[in-house]
């Protein structure tokens, strides 16, 4: 989106805000009213009422915390909204909460085990709340005075602080006077500190100054000043997944592994003295667990050993909740002969509910088409839109998402503003389809290099041999 700036030469520049734009970027929640029923259209969902509902239900159980330990598998064709669902469900639950997702092939292409590379996972979809209490000072600046020694090496200062019923004031050193003045604290301003850590948060500025115009800013925010004792006791709570403690107390990594990424393997004794002491802080009621959601995306790609894991890992006590997605009808189960409903063995079958999604409406799909066209800032013509609607019955949901960008670019070419029917059959003749293309290889086929092409040395040619033989 341009925006023209006027400068004082009557100079026009053009300023160009770039936004990364993804598959679903248009999901902001599941679109589900106060009584757990789907809108229509809303938070860029659209259809799939049956399965939005259910999801809606399971997160409902996930925020109470009564399903940690079950698993779901959303099953369906392709380009029915699974993985949007998943998405929706992760933004309603907050930031609390914690969601993981994974792809089925991410586990076999990491460089460590596959069971190691789901526990991980496992372990991430799991978070600790820990409270813990504090001390803080809080009240209304007074007065701040800094003397520096003549070298300027050493600083020294003290800070008057006050609430509505006392006041003190408090000796600083070298470490104090750097965090206030790297916050800018000024005399009116409310602030609170950490004695534990030293960290000093500005609460807003005080009511009293209201008056002082000049030292106000648009964004100013006013609070009252504290009531009370300057130093009290507050609790502090702090949300961790249980991975993030594995990862801190292991001694080969340390915590600098969060950043990196490369948290490599990690002990099961370790784990074990962890759950020991997470259960221990559960006890006292320093801790709590948060059961979260760990979303499996292609599922079926998993082999019967990671199903084996997953059966076991979803008996532990500390276990999430396991939502798993899968396109597939009869498959064969990785690593077996056996032919099983959506590629996953019957024993974790039995576990799991299964949530189904259904081929979109003619309805559906045009309302998806121009929620993308918004999110891409796309404007389509009529007969743009009905061309896209036709050709995703007749093709694939997908297919027709990544023409809407191709047919605008070709717009841009020809300096306009909308995307005509024109410029989506002209992308529609440069870009095959999956249908088109077949057709294309049984047109073409002789030319292209086949599997049966690849004879053993002496099997006769076809007819004619090829085109450096002819020369």
């Amino acid at each position: 989106m341009a925006t023209h700036i006027s400068t004082g030469t009557a100079e026009l520049r053009d300023i160009t805000k770039m936004e990364r734009i993804g598959a679903h970027s248009h999901i902001r929640g599941l679109g589900l009213d106060d009584r757990l029923e789907p809108r229509e259209t809303s938070q860029g969902m659209v259809g799939q009422a049956k399965a939005r509902k259910a999801a809606g239900m399971i997160l409902k159980m996930v925020q109470e915390g009564r399903i940690a330990g079950r698993a779901m598998l959303f099953a369906g064709p392709p380009s029915t909204g699974k993985t949007a669902i998943a998405l929706g469900m992760a933004q309603t639950l907050g930031p609390d909460v914690p969601f993981t997702m994974i792809a089925a092939s991410e586990v076999f292409s990491l460089s460590m085990s596959k069971t190691e590379a789901l526990t991980q996972a496992f372990r991430r979809s799991i978070g600790v709340r820990i409270k813990e209490e504090t001390e803080i000072i809080e009240g209304e600046v007074v007065e701040i005075q800094i003397d520096r020694s003549l070298t300027g090496a050493t600083k020294t200062g003290k800070l008057t602080i006050k609430t509505t019923d006392m006041e003190t004031i408090y000796d600083l050193g070298n470490k104090m006077i750097d965090a206030l003045s790297k916050e800018k604290v000024t005399a009116g301003d409310v602030i609170a500190i950490d004695k534990t850590s030293g960290k000093i948060t500005k609460l807003g500025r005080s009511f009293a100054r209201s008056r002082d115009y000049d030292a106000m800013g648009a964004d100013t925010k006013f609070v009252q000043c504290p009531e009370g004792e300057i130093q009290k006791r507050k609790e502090v709570v702090h949300t961790v997944s249980l991975h993030e403690i594995d990862v801190i107390n292991s001694r080969t990594q340390g915590f600098l592994a969060l950043f990196a990424g490369d948290t490599g393997e990690i002990k099961p004794e370790l784990r074990n003295q962890i759950n020991a002491k997470v259960g221990e802080w559960r006890e006292e009621g320093k801790a709590e667990i948060i059961p979260g959601v760990l979303f499996i995306d292609e599922v079926h790609m998993l082999d019967i050993e990671c199903f084996s894991f997953l059966n076991r890992a979803l008996e532990n006590e500390l276990a999430p909740l396991v939502i798993m997605a899968s396109n597939r009808g009869k498959a064969r189960i990785r690593g077996t002969n056996m032919i099983s409903p959506h590629g996953l063995p019957p024993d974790l079958l039995d576990r799991v509910l299964i949530v189904s999604t259904s081929q979109y409406t003619s309805e559906d799909i045009e309302q998806i088409i121009k929620i993308r066209c918004e999110e891409e800032d796309v404007t389509l013509s009529p007969e743009a839109l009905a061309i896209l609607s036709r050709l995703a019955t007749d093709t694939t949901l997908r297919y027709v998402l990544n023409l809407i960008s191709c047919a605008q670019m070709l717009a841009k070419k020809r300096k306009a503003e909308v995307v005509s029917g024109e410029d989506v059959r002209r992308a529609y003749d440069y870009f095959f389809d999956e249908k088109r293309s077949v057709q294309w290889i049984q047109e073409v086929g002789s030319t292209l290099v086949t599997e049966e092409d690849n004879r053993p040395a002496g099997r006769s040619k076809p007819a004619g041999g090829d085109a450096m033989d002819q020369s």
